[in-house]
């Protein structure tokens, strides 16, 4: 099983782990992120280092992104959002 491929998180904070299928999750890279959450590059790491954002993962040799599913997450619900 590839380190990524699924992911037991959640966002209800004493709610059992759900399990994400990250196999057909497409990867934004920061450009996609800004265009879809309309913030800043700034306060996408910002956020993301205050556990309110979801976490970039690593995507090649200096090269991260974000999945998809988990920016769509964050854009129901921004103001609530916490990553577990």
């Amino acid at each position: 099983m590839h380190e990524h491929s699924i992911d037991r998180s959640t966002n209800a904070g004493s709610a059992p782990a759900a399990i994400k299928d990250r196999r057909k999750d497409s990867l934004f890279r920061v450009k996609a992120v800004q265009v879809r959450t309309g913030l800043s590059v700034a306060t996408i790491y910002r956020r993301e280092s205050q556990g309110s954002f979801p976490k970039r993962t690593a995507i090649g040799r200096g090269c991260v992104g974000w999945y998809e599913s988990d920016i769509e997450d964050f854009v129901a619900d921004p103001f609530n959002y916490r990553r577990p």
